[in-house]
């Protein structure tokens, strides 16, 4: 599918101008591969992160083995101790390689295995080492870590990272939920938090940013069950995808083939997506067979036993994971990308056809005039609409004007109060993707949402 440079340019000046995404620190020219959420921005993104949470970790599906699947979760620091970043690998082999134009009015860093979607700041814009002028060093290795320093002295013996994942938490604590909560192998444990690269080139809006939030689980089973686990977490996760908007053409699932696998792992799912950015479908998250790596490594460098030992077949052994491993942010800008919407046929043609369950504002309500006691009804229903969910109180400017600013923020229901509703009690709800008005009585608003956004 061709990437669509207008579109995604479209996409870009909405979230500005609706505050859903703005440039980190922007009033000071900002700062390369960070980036902010403004008030819409926050909620959908709270939004997403939610229902993750309720549908795999609160009230996940029935395994397939017909029982219910037990999960758990963790909230862990983004600082560990060093050791932990040595044992997974992180510290030694975590990196890109990297290569520099040296070329004044340029000094690019780019990655050498993108060249070809790079871009030189020369003008005309060309990739790097297409100019003539272009001098690109020869490639090497570049940690993306970040490094900071825990203590009062900046030394080698009080150097940490900020962590450039969320799992290592969950495996270093994986005795710790065992020896503290009833849970039994297979279970999972998840965790939503930020994470940290240094990447060389942060690019495409949010999508590839050097600060970013996951939502990542860690399933613990037994090996000889470990690939029903993986195929049942792939399909579980490709299907909450499709139940929040994501169901059609750009959504595409694919298998690593074994040049692309860890070199412990046996199988890998990427579920990927057309952003209008890419000519090809970029990933949204990976469901992984990890194997039992990790354990075996944080049980060789911390001298712990990692092992479970399973009360009922007396069989101890180092668990196999299945994991997970979601992008927020880039799940974020997948929704936002599918929700964009342009109908030529309203007054403002742009609108965002968001998921009830992730539309930032879910309710609007809206008094025709502000005036002739119509505030005095319109406000009492608001505040009943939002003791349950987000919504919004607009008096200003045209009904018309009102509608499309809604629309904009993806708001699936707008309920306004006209000259009737004195009469006999009754407000019009109309729908934002149809445009489809109908008359309710007032009572009758928070029963008609919670059907809805149930």
């Amino acid at each position: 599918m061709p990437k669509d440079a207008e579109k995604m340019e479209k996409i870009v000046a909405l979230c500005k101008r609706r505050g859903f995404i703005f440039q980190s620190s922007e009033i000071y020219g900002g700062i390369n591969g960070f980036w902010d959420y403004g008030p819409l921005g926050v909620e959908l993104k709270r939004n997403i992160k939610e229902a993750w949470w309720q549908d795999m970790v609160r009230n996940p599906p029935t395994g397939p083995d017909g029982r219910e699947v037990q999960m758990v979760g963790v909230d862990c620091s983004i600082i560990m101790n060093p050791k932990v970043w040595v044992a997974s690998g992180h510290a030694t082999g975590f990196a890109d390689p990297m290569v520099d134009c040296k070329t004044e009015g340029c000094k690019g860093r780019f990655r050498a295995d993108q060249i070809a979607e790079s871009q030189c700041p020369l003008k005309p814009s060309k990739c790097p080492g297409e100019h003539d002028k272009c001098q690109l060093t020869e490639a090497r290795q570049f940690n993306l870590m970040f490094e900071s320093h825990a203590g009062a002295i900046k030394d080698d013996a009080n150097k940490v990272w900020l962590r450039p994942e969320t799992a290592q938490g969950i495996f270093a604590n994986f005795k710790n939920v065992c020896d503290s909560t009833r849970v039994k192998i297979p279970f999972g444990i998840a965790q939503v938090g930020k994470a940290f690269r240094n990447e060389i080139n942060p690019r495409n809006y949010t999508f590839r940013s050097r600060e970013f939030e996951q939502m990542e689980i860690e399933f613990f089973c037994h090996d000889r069950d470990a690939m029903k686990w993986w195929e049942w977490w792939r399909d579980v996760r490709i299907n909450w995808y499709k139940s929040l908007g994501l169901a059609g053409e750009n959504l595409k699932p694919r298998n690593q083939d074994d040049k692309e696998l860890a070199h412990y792992s046996k199988a890998c799912t990427d579920i990927e997506y057309y952003f209008p950015f890419a000519d090809e479908p970029q990933e949204l998250e990976g469901v992984a067979h990890r194997g039992c790596f990790d354990l075996t490594q944080h049980q060789q460098h911390s001298g712990k036993d990692m092992t479970y030992f399973d009360d009922e077949t007396k069989e101890r052994f180092l668990p196999t994971v299945i994991e997970p491993s979601a992008g927020a942010d880039r799940s974020t800008l997948a929704f936002i990308c599918e929700a964009y919407t342009v109908d030529p046929s309203r007054p403002s043609p742009e609108l965002m056809k968001f998921h009830p369950r992730l539309a930032p504002i879910k309710a609007a309500v809206f008094p025709l005039v502000n005036k002739d006691g119509l505030p005095e009804i319109a406000e009492p229903l608001f505040r009943e609409i939002r003791k349950r969910w987000p919504a919004q109180y607009d008096a200003k400017q045209s009904i018309g004007k009102r509608y499309a600013r809604m629309d904009e923020a993806g708001t699936p229901y707008c309920f306004t109060v006209d000259g009737q509703t004195k009469q006999d009690g009754t407000v019009t709800v109309r729908d934002r993707d149809t445009g489809a008005q109908e008359r309710m009585d007032k009572s009758r608003v928070v029963d008609f949402l919670n059907d809805k956004l149930s």
